[in-house]
């Protein structure tokens, strides 16, 4: 993975004390010559935490909230990078505080545009969800409106501030994930699960990592990319985590879906094919700009395509999901 594009650069990731967040400022330390790693949150006691256990000159502390412009205006003077992973995320949390969810993840990632133009910041890459593709909740529907401001934002920057976005769907492992609670209730006896067909997209920390960067280093401004990333049924997720418990079956959630979608029939029409990813192109900005895409596309999308956690055609193995979350069992 390539990271000399960042040498020298100041990076601020905001939800820096996040899973995502936390996990991939780790990462920068380790593998980039970043000149300024700036992690931006409201949470003093996970900053606090953080500093506690990471140890490097080149890390700095902002607190501070998305919602206030003012504040995020004062973080990214000489910001060369930012990471936009600052969310409220729980999706039945979120369809019973909708208020909540609009003024972080919606007006937040307008004060995000909004601060990064005024202050020059050259890229901007946005942490968007496969609930964000035809939502049915909340949740998917501020990550929608987030997608659309930050494809949108390139209309006002003359190309001197690019903003584009990277969807995934479930990280293994991650803070308040199915995996950890399957894990650390499985001595229980019984665990719930919603429905038996449910099947979810699952990434790793790493792989999540690669996709940003690949789309820091790639981006031209107004992209949404998505990984090729594997399905698998959740009561198979049971089955290798859990096997003797007893399953109690409660029904989905309010908000939630049977399968999710990371690439819809509408956006396959625009969208390009590379060979680890999928990249949706702006349907507003001249074509010519998105050149370097379609000359290394595996081909036209065929008519129809959709990119479901249902129809996928890679799927986890029990065993294969066991060797990915050993470290968290």
């Amino acid at each position: 993975m390539n990271t000399e594009f960042l040498k020298d650069k100041a990076i601020l990731v905001t939800g820096g004390t996040g899973s995502f967040g936390k996990n991939f400022i780790k990462f920068l330390l380790e593998n980039s010559e970043a000149r300024k790693i700036i992690v931006f949150s409201r949470d003093e006691l996970k900053q606090f935490k953080m500093q506690k256990g990471l140890k490097d000159d080149r890390l700095r502390f902002f607190l501070g909230d998305v919602r206030d412009l003012q504040r995020l205006q004062r973080a990214f003077r000489g910001v060369d990078v930012v990471i936009h992973a600052a969310a409220l995320k729980q999706v039945p949390t979120l369809e019973y505080n909708p208020f909540e969810a609009i003024k972080t993840n919606v007006l937040g990632s307008q004060n995000v545009i909004e601060a990064a133009i005024d202050q020059g910041v050259e890229r901007v890459v946005l942490i968007s969800t496969d609930k964000a593709a035809q939502p049915v909740n909340l949740y998917g529907a501020t990550k929608l409106c987030a997608e659309k401001l930050f494809v949108s934002g390139n209309s006002y920057t003359s190309g001197k501030t690019k903003f584009s976005c990277v969807r995934y769907g479930n990280v293994l492992g991650s803070r308040g994930s199915i995996v950890e609670a399957i894990i650390k209730n499985k001595e229980a006896g019984k665990l719930q699960i919603t429905d038996l067909d449910m099947t979810r997209f699952w990434i790793t920390l790493p792989q999540a990592f690669n996709l940003v960067m690949f789309a820091l280093e790639n981006m031209e401004g107004g992209e949404i990319f998505i990984p090729k990333i594997p399905s698998m049924k959740l009561v198979d997720l049971f089955d290798a985590l859990a096997p003797v418990a007893e399953r109690e079956i409660i029904g989905i959630r309010p908000g939630e879906k049977l399968h999710e979608a990371l690439l819809t029939v509408e956006e396959a029409r625009h969208s390009v094919e590379l060979e680890k990813y999928f990249v949706i192109l702006p349907e507003f900005i001249e074509m010519e700009k998105f050149k370097k895409y379609i000359d290394q596309s595996c081909g036209e999308l065929e008519s129809n395509f959709k990119f479901h956690s249902d129809s996928n055609k890679e799927w986890i193995t029990k065993e294969e999901l066991i060797e990915l979350v050993k470290d968290l069992i």
